[in-house]
């Protein structure tokens, strides 16, 4: 194996030994080429990763439709047992994902990610045979540990192969298959319910195993449907990979088959502080997350409205719909703009104001609204927070692990998500909490890196890291990364 990977390997071209197959066209020539190669990239690549992205968040969420279809009744389950069950998928969860990318690199994605998304669907199917609270706790542990792979993988996947202008509205669109996945989830976990007594097996069961046999089947057509980096995929001509590669390297971007791993690209990564500071923002983003999406249903069936279980879960549709819709919208704003502290500032001020909506009001229809402003201040933070990250980050390798780590870091705060929503109906410090949380980390920490961005792009602009470059070749200079004196950060 290790011979053929050599050889692979040797056969691939590097970007300078690819001659520029659009030489001598015009400018608006070479701009509808362009326009085609990032179309064709779109279609190959985009709408099979929002398909397994959905499939990861309905499985991750499903357990809050299957609590108001009886899961705790059934399994005699108090709200602490029902809460720790939310808590261990996010241990094993954010354990692993700094590992993840490495692995993806070295496995290769069509390999990788098939792997992990059969894993976790059999772990789904499964957890539909539980009987009382250790097997949902070992079931929801190895959900956690089979998911970890896949949404910092992804990130990671797309960012070798678009260039930083063009990441943001590519990641909302997948990203946004979360928002989605939790209208689908309540639409879905409707019908399945009505399933309740077939084969002996409650509704909440078959929500388990319906769910997770979907995923089998896309886990096994990923084998085929899932493209390698760009210099292994297949359906890449000779002249669209160096246009992909030339690409890259124009946008200050190493390829993904430019370097080899080194213990140096993970202490250079540990010593950055925007590693750091992301993590915190980060941590903003996804305590609220994971308490609305696990939460939301039983949110709902609080406030009186819905007579039923089946108008709960559809009661729970339009507030992730607006927070899809808005998720692509300022991913598209910010490739357009070529910023993005600003939209995390100005979506997290909407999702504070809708959990004070939820902290101070006891109306019912203020508090529906408030979930609409609670989603759409919440999911479009995800991916342009990750994008962000991603965009001022260089060199393959760093890119991963500091993804990795962000991700990992972020998911572990579930942990907070799952052990504050006590106290129905009104919840006051689980919307307290997640309040603080938008203000304190989502605000505050996006209103820093804004800011240190900038200084940092004028001290550069203005030549002040210029002696950075000072006796180093070109091959070194790409080496350093983000750390090289032309590269201009995205604030």
């Amino acid at each position: 194996m290790r011979l053929f990977d050599a050889f692979k390997k040797s056969q691939v071209p590097t970007v300078d030994e690819l001659s520029d197959p659009d030489e001598g066209l015009s400018e608006e020539e070479k701009a509808k080429i362009e326009r085609q190669l990032l179309w064709k990239l779109d279609l190959q690549i985009i709408p099979w990763l929002c398909i397994l992205y959905l499939l990861a968040f309905l499985d991750r969420a499903n357990i809050g439709n299957a609590k108001i279809a009886g899961l705790t009744k059934d399994l005699d389950l108090t709200t602490s047992q029902f809460n720790a069950t939310l808590t261990i998928f996010f241990v094993s969860y954010s354990v692993f994902e700094p590992l993840t990318n490495v692995l993806l690199k070295r496995m290769r994605p069509s390999i990788f990610i098939p792997l992990i998304m059969l894993a976790w669907g059999l772990t789904m199917t499964f957890m539909g045979f539980v009987h009382n609270y250790a097997g949902l706790m070992a079931a929801r542990w190895f959900l956690g540990l089979t998911e970890a792979g896949l949404f910092p993988g992804l990130n990671y996947y797309l960012s070798c192969w678009y260039k930083r202008s063009e990441l943001g509205i590519r990641v909302a669109i997948f990203f946004s298959s979360a928002a989605i996945a939790g209208s689908f989830g309540g639409l879905l976990a409707a019908a399945i319910e009505q399933m309740h007594g077939v084969g002996g097996k409650p509704g909440w069961a078959w929500i388990f195993i319906l769910e997770g046999l979907l995923t089998v089947v896309f886990a096994v057509a990923s084998f085929w449907m899932v493209h390698d980096f760009p210099s292994e995929a297949k359906f890449l001509s000779r002249e669209d990979l160096a246009r992909v590669l030339r690409r890259l390297r124009e946008d200050n971007q190493s390829s993904a088959e430019q370097e080899s791993y080194s213990h140096g690209a993970l202490w250079s990564s540990l010593l950055d502080w925007k590693m750091w500071l992301g993590m915190a923002i980060y941590m903003g983003t996804t305590v609220p997350l994971y308490a609305f999406s696990i939460f939301l249903p039983t949110i709902i069936s609080e406030m009186g409205w819905a007579t039923n279980v089946v108008q709960t879960q559809l009661y729970s549709v339009p507030p992730y719909v607006a927070a899809a819709l808005l998720t692509v919208v300022v991913g598209w704003l910010a490739d357009r703009t070529r910023t993005r502290g600003i939209y995390n500032l100005v979506s997290s001020s909407l999702g504070a104001v809708g959990f004070a909506m939820l902290l101070g009001s006891t109306n019912p229809g203020v508090q529906y609204a408030g979930t609409f402003l609670g989603a759409m201040g919440i999911y479009p933070c995800i991916s342009n927070t990750i994008t962000w990250m991603a965009n001022n980050v260089e060199g393959v390798y760093r890119r991963g692990i500091i993804l990795g780590f962000v991700i990992g870091w972020g998911n572990l705060n579930g942990i907070v998500s799952s052990n504050i929503y006590f106290s129905p109906p009104r919840y006051i410090e689980g919307h307290a909490i997640v309040l603080a949380f938008l203000a304190v980390f989502l605000f505050g920490g996006s209103l820093l890196m804004t800011v240190l961005l900038r200084v940092e792009n004028k001290r550069r602009k203005a030549g002040k890291r210029d002696y950075w470059a000072e006796g180093k070749s070109e091959k070194e200079l790409v080496q350093r990364g983000d750390m090289r004196p032309d590269f201009i950060y995205t604030p």
